[in-house]
């Protein structure tokens, strides 16, 4: 039962940062660039699931470089070793995500063509810096957090959280895919 209990842990921290990312889509659209409030993905809940599945590649890819300490001339090196990982791994999710989009919708959500150091308005340097940013946040800060917080859970409430997360979250994907 314990590969359950991790089953339902990370598909609660997926849950969590795919709707921490619509959260983080509709500050810059309404408080930053003052679009004015939209859904921000192409499902009918608050989430992006491409920020939970990022998230998870994150915790996988990136947990063991984490916790090594590598050092160059005595300066630890591991923190910058981290931001270009979530970099390079945030960037290429957001790359593979707009094909998929495009193949699925005929589009993606989102356009970076005014940017400076783009490809195909697909992905871009700036946002590729603030993912590399926002993920070393994650992974420092958010994420043990989120531990400690699951930690807390009986095994019962982490059930039933999962449960009733998954079958909203299947819904929509079944009504909008």
């Amino acid at each position: 039962m314990r590969w359950l209990r991790s089953l339902q842990s990370y598909f609660l921290y997926f849950v969590f940062y795919s709707m921490f990312g619509w959260c983080y889509e509709v500050f810059l659209e309404v408080v930053v660039y003052r679009w004015g409030f939209s859904n921000r993905g192409f499902l009918f809940g608050p989430y992006l699931p491409v920020y939970g599945v990022g998230a998870l590649v994150l915790i996988f890819a990136l947990r063991p470089l984490q916790k090594k300490r590598i050092s160059l001339a005595k300066i630890n090196v591991t923190p910058f070793l981290m931001f270009l990982g979530v970099m390079l791994l945030t960037t290429a999710i957001e790359l593979a995500t707009s094909y998929i989009l495009e193949w699925k919708t005929g589009g993606w959500l989102w356009d970076y063509h005014r940017f400076a150091f783009q490809f195909e308005g697909r992905i871009a340097l700036h946002p590729s810096i603030r993912f590399g940013i926002g993920g070393m946040f994650f992974l420092y800060v958010l994420q043990p957090l989120l531990e400690k917080g699951n930690a807390c859970l009986s095994d019962k409430a982490r059930a039933l959280l999962s449960c009733m997360l998954l079958l909203v979250m299947g819904i929509d994907f079944a009504v909008h895919i």
